[in-house]
């Protein structure tokens, strides 16, 4: 019988703080057995284009190309949520993870950034609602989870498609990732 697998969510969004356009939330999956396997190869790639870590607002175009072409056929699936902007961040973010968490076998869920107590709150009831336990939810700092930096990468190229910015250098791109996507939620 084979073992079940357990996941890796990362959180990320791209948008949240502007009146126009989009928002896009993402929750990126990734397996536990090829967990470390995909957390080296994000560090090899990062370290092969001589960077920290990959941040989507810090990076140029050529180094973001060349980040998504050596990361996006990487194992993971996504899940994301497009809404139209002005929002309410944190009701938004309560409003998609109660239509996007549905695994039962979450071993840790990384959100991206320091949240207000209150955020993480709402974020904890969310899944304690769902049967997950809170102590399973960690806020992190881009630096911190290469899966951040993947789910960060992946919020920036849906965003930058759905805004319609630079559609000509990011289509590509999207297609490619557009192939993970499980769930969308607008």
């Amino acid at each position: 019988m084979e073992a079940k697998h357990k996941t890796y969510i990362f959180i990320d969004e791209s948008g949240i703080h502007k009146s126009e356009d989009n928002s896009v939330f993402v929750l990126v999956y990734i397996e536990i057995n090829n967990y470390q396997q995909i957390s080296q190869e994000v560090k090899k790639v990062e370290s092969g284009l001589g960077i920290k870590f990959f941040h989507w607002s810090e990076t140029v175009w050529p180094v973001r190309e060349k980040f998504i072409e050596a990361v996006a056929n990487l194992d993971f699936k996504i899940k994301l949520a497009v809404i139209k902007n002005p929002i309410n961040p944190s009701v938004e973010m309560e409003r998609v993870l109660a239509h996007m968490i549905i695994e039962k076998d979450i071993e840790k869920i990384f959100i991206d950034g320091k949240k207000s107590k209150r955020y993480e709150k709402k974020i904890k009831k969310i899944l304690r609602d769902k049967g997950i336990t809170v102590k399973k939810l960690k806020t992190v700092k881009d630096e911190s989870e290469p899966g951040i930096r993947l789910a960060d990468m992946v919020a920036g190229v849906f965003r930058w498609y759905f805004d319609s910015k630079k559609k000509d250098k990011i289509e590509r791109y999207f297609k490619k990732l557009n192939k993970k996507v499980v769930i969308i939620l607008n």
